[in-house]
């Protein structure tokens, strides 16, 4: 009776009940505080692996794969510290194949504090980083402005240091020579041949062409055979006071270019003999800025043409576009070869701190624009990127021909302090970077 009695009777069965179900609700809040901290090591793991990729993505190609494997697990393990991670192990896989690509992949495992207790006594943890350069290629040209009103406000200075910025992030973005060329052009009103044209070149014109009158065998010379001969600077006043023009020895040009002849001015017409007004009239410019540098991967060359930019002159942005735009197309610059298994990009940086205030022609800056504004929709119907900066430091209206002549409403840079200039560099070097992080 008394057995059927308990049997029957139902008082207490609340603790039991809940002795048997505490079991599983320990094991599942234990789960949960086992997987919050294989997350968490993940996220360490993930951010370590990341940072290392990227480390390593310059060296992997002139290592060796037991180099490699050394170096990178080095760099690794001097990042990640969690005590909870056991047996971490990174592997690398370097690859040219489709695209030069570095695989860093880790895994390890972590010690559980509850689930060992329903048998899984640790967690597989791990993740993967890889580092990406795809099939395309970069093509920069720098337009800068050398002009006068650059020494003002730190400008000058604040440009060479952004510039080298720059040059360093194009140059990390590259695996290998020629993954990245980059040209530089200093502008005021005229730009400078240098070392890419002499008096004897045949792109460079002395004589004057149609009824121009500012050929520089017009404009250098001396004039004899009249009174007060030293007056006459020109040809044409010289001989309409009836002495006799003598142009002097062309070896001493300065290396100075002006626009050259419309409507090539707006274009990117080879200069050919053939047809006289493509060629580039040189011009004994006073105020011409440091020589051109066509495209490279001469770093070194690069900076140190960066470090002789100096302020003088005028302002004339569209001479600064016509040459950058010539420098990544056509002679006289040397445009190395383009490999048909990559895809390239062009690009062109104009930078000016102010508004256009004398070309070769004129010195209305409405004039002058619209002639700039024709010529970048040519650059961009080229399939050229267009990037443009407007460093306003004087409180000047924003310029409306550098805003047209970018490639989108993105690409243009409007700065108020000479600090910024570098801020304004440094996102298009984030933007044309193609080394990028895929997970």
């Amino acid at each position: 009776m008394l057995l059927r009695h308990f049997v029957k009777d139902r008082r207490g069965n609340v603790a039991s009940m809940f002795a048997l179900a505490v079991i599983p609700v320990i094991g599942l809040v234990g789960a949960a505080v086992d997987y919050s901290r294989a997350n968490a090591i993940r996220s360490s793991l993930q951010a370590a692996i990341d940072a290392t990729a990227l480390a390593m993505a310059k060296l992997a190609p002139t290592l060796t794969q037991a180099q490699l494997q050394e170096k990178t697990t080095a760099y690794f393990n001097a990042l990640f510290n969690q005590p909870g991670a056991k047996n971490i192990v990174v592997t690398p896989a370097y690859t040219t194949s489709g695209g030069t690509q570095l695989t860093l992949t880790a895994s390890g495992t972590m010690s559980t504090s509850f689930m060992g207790l329903v048998g899984y006594p640790q967690l597989a943890i791990g993740s993967t980083s890889t580092v990406k350069w795809g099939m395309n290629r970069l093509r920069v040209a720098l337009a800068l402005d050398n002009t006068g009103s650059m020494a003002s406000s730190g400008k000058m200075t604040a440009l060479k240091s952004a510039t080298k910025s720059l040059l360093s992030q194009l140059q990390a973005a590259a695996t290998t020579n020629g993954d990245v060329y980059v040209s530089i052009i200093p502008f005021s009103r005229d730009v400078n041949a240098g070392d890419l044209g002499s008096s004897s070149s045949d792109w460079v014109r002395f004589t004057a062409t149609g009824t121009s009158t500012d050929a520089w065998d017009d404009n250098n010379g001396n004039c004899s055979n009249v009174m007060f001969a030293g007056w006459y600077q020109s040809n044409a006043a010289c001989t309409n006071a009836g002495g006799t023009w003598k142009p002097k020895n062309r070896n001493t040009w300065n290396g100075c270019i002006m626009d050259r002849d419309q409507n090539y001015d707006v274009t990117n017409t080879a200069p050919s003999t053939l047809t006289p007004a493509t060629l580039f009239p040189a011009q004994e410019y006073d105020a011409c800025p440091v020589p051109m540098m066509g495209l490279t991967y001469d770093w070194s060359k690069l900076n140190g043409l960066v470090d002789k930019m100096t302020p003088d002159g005028n302002t004339n942005q569209a001479i600064g576009l016509a040459w950058a735009w010539q420098s990544l197309t056509a002679a006289p610059f040397t445009v190395p070869a383009k490999d048909a298994n990559y895809v390239y990009s062009d690009v062109v940086i104009l930078m000016s701190d102010g508004l256009n205030t004398q070309n070769r022609w004129t010195t209305d800056q409405t004039t002058i624009d619209n002639r700039q504004k024709t010529m970048c929709d040519n650059v961009k119907a080229a399939g050229i990127t267009l990037y443009t900066i407007h460093v306003n430091t004087d409180g000047d209206p924003t310029s409306s021909v550098l805003q047209y002549c970018a490639s989108g409403s993105d690409k243009f840079f409007t700065v108020t302090s000479s600090g910024q200039i570098s801020t304004a560099f440094t996102q298009i070097g984030n933007n044309l970077s193609k080394l990028r992080i895929s997970k």
